[in-house]
């Protein structure tokens, strides 16, 4: 078996992150997204993989390379326009060949991950084995209607008036049948092919689909908020290690790791919390369910459930609180005499000042 990851798409939802970087890089527990699902991909047993990748393909190649180092083969597709799920399918005809593939979103969280369900698919082989999970707005979502026996009767793509609560978790089972059925199809009504349609295909022509629930944390992280919430689960898992330098004015309490190369002097750091290599927190206070990434330096500043990508400076500000901070980001005082605050935002940009 092989595997599909999509890694394309303009991540307008994370803007302004997304202007500089694939939002599949963005950072959970100082790891990209994108690097925890190729781990999901290896834990059900694949190594062969080929990443749907657009005009970011060079982050993405940085970061990723020949997937060595994560114990995979990697493969880069170039997809020009995101112009649907089934279409990536297209794209990647030549590299699945007619091998059986799972398909991965490169933005979503599943930490829990798939093994059970992807053993059940390799058992059985049903021509698609899709992964399902119960919603409260399936609107947002490809819908998932099931028949009284359990079987799969009916997808659709973001209804407005949705008939189940069943959502694909973005995370599909297929043998080579889904080439035929992405090639029948047509584009949808906002011009993209879409996997539901090909999914519906298969059922409409007599062909077993059959839908798994998966009841682990799942997270889509195509909102800042939904990126800091799957930092806080993920970091539940963190075991202390303290390969950096620490003083002796500094406490750690809880599960703090500080990374080979990062100093804390003079602080207080409240687990969960990860601190990356390079960086230097002095005389500052980090609260719980924060990562903080490479070579940033943070000064008199205290800050809690947060993410700090690398190279960012935060100075002097006491009270940051469920912040996403970018890459060489600077925040720090005005100057003195100053009664106002100054702020230099970018396009999409949220600030929330306390009153």
């Amino acid at each position: 078996m092989k595997a599909l990851v999509l890694s394309g798409g303009l991540g307008t939802r994370l803007r302004p992150f997304s202007y500089s970087m694939p939002k599949q890089l963005i950072p959970i527990v100082n790891k990209p997204v994108l690097e925890h699902v190729l781990e999901n991909v290896r834990r059900v047993g694949v190594t062969e993989v080929g990443i749907i990748v657009s005009d970011r393909a060079p982050q993405i190649r940085a970061v990723i390379g020949d997937g060595s180092r994560l114990g995979l083969r990697v493969t880069y597709i170039r997809q020009d326009e995101p112009l649907g799920l089934a279409h990536c399918v297209t794209l990647a005809r030549e590299f699945l060949g007619d091998d059986d593939f799972v398909m991965f979103l490169g933005d979503n969280m599943l930490p829990d991950g798939v093994e059970e369900i992807a053993q059940e698919f390799i058992d059985n082989r049903p021509a698609a084995q899709i992964v399902v999970r119960k919603v409260a707005d399936p609107r947002a979502f490809g819908v998932v209607e099931l028949g009284l026996d359990g079987r799969v009767e009916r997808l659709v793509e973001k209804p407005e008036n949705p008939r189940s609560d069943l959502a694909l978790v973005g995370v599909y089972f297929f043998t080579p049948a889904i080439h035929q059925a992405a090639s029948a199809i047509s584009a949808s009504a906002r011009g993209e092919l879409e996997i539901t349609d090909a999914l519906q295909w298969l059922v409409t022509q007599g062909a077993q689909v059959v839908a798994s629930q998966y009841d682990g944390y799942w997270k889509d992280t195509g909102h800042a908020d939904d990126v800091l919430d799957c930092n806080r689960k993920l970091l539940q898992a963190v075991v202390a290690s303290v390969r950096g330098d620490v003083d002796e004015s500094s406490v750690l309490i809880g599960s703090v790791v500080v990374e080979e190369g990062a100093r804390v002097t003079g602080s207080r750091i409240e687990g969960p919390v990860i601190i990356g290599a390079g960086t230097l927190v002095e005389d500052s206070h980090i609260g719980p369910n924060t990562s903080i990434g490479r070579d940033c330096v943070l000064s008199y500043t205290r800050l809690d459930s947060s993410i700090v990508l690398d190279g960012a400076t935060v100075t002097e500000v006491r009270g940051l609180h469920g912040s996403l901070i970018g890459r060489m980001a600077s925040i720090g005082p005005a100057d003195v005499g100053t009664s106002h605050h100054r702020l230099v935002v970018g396009d999409h940009a949220r600030i929330e000042v306390a009153a």
